[in-house]
């Protein structure tokens, strides 16, 4: 009777720690299964927020006697940019400008914010310093369940650059 109750016991603390064993390896794989998912949820949100801002933006603006500014900005999918403005104004010796600035960017909150490293950004030919600029993107609301056509620009509300602030770069993606 106590040989069989003995190995009663033996075999109710081996089904114990088995019973033991397959719970915690149960929680080990919702753990494992709840971090990726969260991990493979915040890739994507990453992806999709960078890929609503990037792309092509531009402005011209013309005068009547052929003079012209153009801007042109790249905001890549890797968080760098590429600006351009070419300008030429007849009365002006030399009347052509060529500019240029690269550095790289981040949104937050429909913010833009643009830095340029003074090293690695700023050379010769790139003589733009975008650090300290902003740009507030806008574009529809996804209220807004009319068919009206708004298209998605930036405008530049705080820059060093003087002649940037208040300019709004349409997106021609």
């Amino acid at each position: 009777m106590i040989l069989e109750s003995k190995i009663i016991s033996q075999i109710f603390i081996y089904q114990s720690i088995n019973g033991i064993g397959e719970i915690n390896s149960l929680k080990t794989n919702s753990m494992k299964s709840i971090f990726l998912f969260f991990l493979a949820l915040f890739t994507f949100t990453l992806n999709a927020q960078s890929g609503t801002y990037n792309g092509k933006y531009e402005l011209k603006l013309e005068a009547d006697n052929r003079d012209f500014h153009d801007y042109k900005l790249n905001l890549n999918s890797d968080g760098t940019f590429v600006f351009h403005s070419i300008s030429h104004i007849s009365k002006r010796i030399p009347p052509n400008n060529n500019s240029y600035g690269k550095g790289t960017w981040k949104a937050e909150k429909n913010i833009i914010s643009f830095t340029s490293d003074k090293v690695k950004d700023l050379d010769i030919t790139h003589s733009l310093d975008f650090s300290n600029s902003k740009a507030r993107y806008d574009s529809k609301s996804p209220r807004d369940k009319s068919d009206r056509v708004v298209p998605s620009k930036l405008k530049f509300y705080q820059s060093d650059i003087f002649w940037i602030k208040g300019i709004e770069m349409l997106n021609s993606k």
